[in-house]
């Protein structure tokens, strides 16, 4: 079976057949930069990283571009409060969301364009659609688009122009023609501070002093990396309506042309039924979250989850997915992997691999194959399919790790001491004294730390 996606587009999953055969262009919605990402902002970028990776290990070449909106009126306030430049706060901020999502494995970009590096290309679209009589200067000096002049408005999230409304970040004013249109580019106010400010007759406009509007960067980020029409455009399922809907109207708006062949959504990771976000205030930074569990059981916890699911967050499911996961890597500590070259994709537990994968990144049925596969080497002691399962497992950015260092990780007592305490047991057994052996095991298993018994000798692990 050949890649099927689930389009949201068309609302149906659908055979995927990238522009150029051979190589895929996929653009990406990425972070708004004024504070540290939370784990929703990981759980977009480990969907995507996925996405990637299956596509790099199908063969394609990927050029992947995940944006930054280093420029709005989140970031404007944050570097008020903090009394900074808004580049200070902005260069901050990138560093540490890469040094964030980084520890969790996510790869990074093929391209990864700034808004601010990109004013010149928004202020000559939005000169094209003001041409095509698609958007219209406003009396509050701002540029706004017409959506009831965009045919096609609607099309992605399906409904008519009636149901729908002007989006949390469009602020509607008297000087719209129709509440629902949006700012392309933003007057300037006399108390905004001077670096936040672009003179549009810099690069032969007549906009005025000011500066883009958030949709209208995505549109001409993308146009410039990948072009008028690319492959798959992806992000977070809240940016569905208006963000993705506003660049569709933008970019066919002065293209013509089909703005991305599929679009993907993945879904939002949820506390207690509501949205994890910035502005409810219910949310868990990666930072916060990574200083309880190691960077592994995270990435698992997100990938193990299907991509266009809502993800319930609490300490419960990131204490079973480490469990879980000590499972798949008790497997490779007890059978060490063969030295393994390329995956061959014609092995039965491959095959049901890649076909869980090529079923719109079907991550749960992987992670399943995963599992049937460790089942299998703890049964047989295959080498050869311990490997396997390395690789395979590597396919989605698990299982890299040493498995003794992963499994003995977050100890109370260093090795030395209790290979010390396990060879006062070893001479406890010899001796006849079970009673002492037995105060040795209690002992470490007080201290979290379990002995585990074989024909090869005595191991360790930290309890789960």
């Amino acid at each position: 079976m050949s890649l099927r996606i689930y389009n949201t587009l068309t609302r149906a999953l659908e055979p995927f057949s990238p522009i150029d055969p051979n190589h895929v262009r996929m653009y990406v919605c990425g972070m708004t930069i004024y504070d540290l990402c939370h784990i929703g902002h990981a759980r977009m970028a480990m969907a995507f990283d996925i996405v990637q990776r299956w596509l790099k290990s199908s063969g394609y070449r990927v050029t992947y571009v995940r944006n930054i909106t280093d420029i709005d009126d989140k970031i404007i306030r944050r570097a008020l409060e903090r009394n900074i430049p808004i580049r200070a706060l902005t260069d901050e901020m990138i560093g540490v969301m890469h040094d964030d999502i980084g520890r969790l494995g996510i790869e990074a970009p093929s391209i990864e364009p700034r808004a601010t590096e990109y004013v010149p290309q928004m202020l000559d679209m939005i000169r094209q659609l003001e041409g095509k009589g698609l958007a219209y200067k406003a009396s509050s000096g701002d540029v706004n688009f017409a959506v009831r002049k965009f045919a096609g408005y609607g099309k992605l999230s399906g409904k008519s122009l009636e149901d729908l409304r002007a989006g949390e970040r469009v602020a509607v004013d008297d000087g719209k023609v129709d509440p629902m249109d949006f700012v392309l580019w933003k007057s300037a106010k006399a108390e905004e501070p001077e670096d936040a400010k672009w003179d549009s007759a810099a690069s032969g406009h007549s906009y005025g002093v000011g500066r883009p509007g958030w949709h209208i960067e995505c549109s001409a980020m993308s146009c410039q990396t990948l072009g008028e029409t690319f492959d798959i455009h992806g992000g977070g399922a809240d940016l569905q309506f208006p963000h993705h809907e506003n660049e569709i109207a933008q970019t066919e708006g002065v293209t013509g042309q089909p703005m991305a062949r599929v679009w993907m959504h993945n879904g939002l990771v949820q506390l207690d039924n509501e949205k994890m976000s910035k502005s409810l205030g219910n949310f868990f930074t990666i930072r916060e979250v990574l200083s309880k569990y190691d960077p592994q059981t995270v990435r698992f916890f997100l990938v193990r989850g299907h991509y266009r699911t809502a993800l319930g967050y609490s300490d419960a499911h990131l204490d079973d997915a480490r469990n879980a996961l000590r499972r798949l890597y008790t497997a490779l500590d007890l059978v060490p992997p063969a030295t393994s070259g390329d995956i061959d994709w014609t092995q039965s537990y491959a095959q049901r691999f890649k076909a869980a994968m090529d079923d719109d990144f079907g991550t749960p049925e992987a992670v399943a194959v995963l599992f049937d596969l460790a089942g299998e080497v703890n049964r047989t002691q295959s080498s050869a399919l311990s490997a396997l399962l390395r690789s395979l497992g590597g396919v989605l950015g698990l299982l890299q790790d040493n498995p003794k260092a992963f499994l003995q990780a977050g100890a109370r007592l260093d090795d030395s001491a209790i290979q010390a305490k396990i060879q006062q047991r070893a001479d406890a057994k010899a001796a006849r004294n079970f009673e002492l052996a037995d105060t040795i095991r209690n002992d470490l298993l007080a201290l979290g730390i379990v002995l585990k018994d074989s024909a090869n000798g005595t191991s360790w692990e930290v309890q789960s």
